[in-house]
This record gives C-alpha cells, structure tokens and sequence, in this order.
C-alpha cells in the first residue's frame, strides 16, 4: 500500500481545487509611482516637476510638455521648472519657445532671488542667440 493512500489521498486527479502558480506582484516603474504620486497630489509641486523629467528624460515629448506647462501654470515661481523646460524646448527643437521660457525664468528668478538659476539660464539663453 502506497503512503498516499495509507492517508487517504489517492492521487492529485482526485481533487478539484488547482493551484495557482503564485506570482510577485510587478514592480512599478519610477514614472507609474509618479503619476500614483500625482493624481493623489495634483498640486504637489515637486511630484509634477519629477513627473515632468521623468517623461522628458524617458522620450515622453507630449506628456513631457504638458506636465511643464500644468507645473508652471500652477506654480508659477517654480524657478527650477523653468530651466527644465527651457533645455527640454531647445532638445525638441523649439527654439523661440526656449527663449521665451528662459526669459520668464530669468525674471520669475530674480524675483524670487534666486541668482544661481537666474545666471544659469541667462548663459542658456546666451547660446541660444
């Protein structure tokens, strides 16, 4: 007489229940936490801003671009933001665009006083001509 049967289980046909092979759960990518991030803190002003690099760093150019825009319409004195989408707008080809929002940096910094990204931008302005 097998050990099985000596326990009363005569073989694993007999049972109906099957067993599901179990799996991790998948990591979730830097940009998926973000947006999670975002969408619970839409005016979190630092979660944009990731947000926004994160697409931009990824090839993401239209999300890229809308993350920046929401993140400086909402926060306008975001020096940092301004920089960002400036070399994004130059990267992408749009040039004028670049000046005009490196211009607006260049101002909004030194409102704020922020002189370190007030003369980083000017010199990235400078290079555009």
């Amino acid at each position: 007489m097998s050990v099985l049967l000596r326990f009363g289980v005569r073989s694993q046909g007999d049972y109906n229940t099957r067993f599901q092979a179990m799996t991790q759960p998948q990591k979730k990518t830097r940009r998926q936490m973000l947006e999670e991030f975002v969408a619970a803190k839409p005016n979190d002003a630092f979660a944009r801003y990731g947000l926004a690099m994160e697409c931009a760093n990824s090839g993401d150019t239209t999300a890229a671009d809308q993350q920046f825009k929401t993140l400086l319409g909402a926060h306008p004195d975001y020096v940092a933001a301004y920089f960002q989408y400036g070399q994004f707008l130059v990267k992408s080809g749009r040039a004028d665009e670049a000046r005009s929002t490196l211009t607006a940096g260049i101002a909004t910094a030194h409102r704020t006083g922020d002189d370190h990204a007030r003369s980083e931008m000017e010199a990235a302005l400078s290079e555009l001509g």
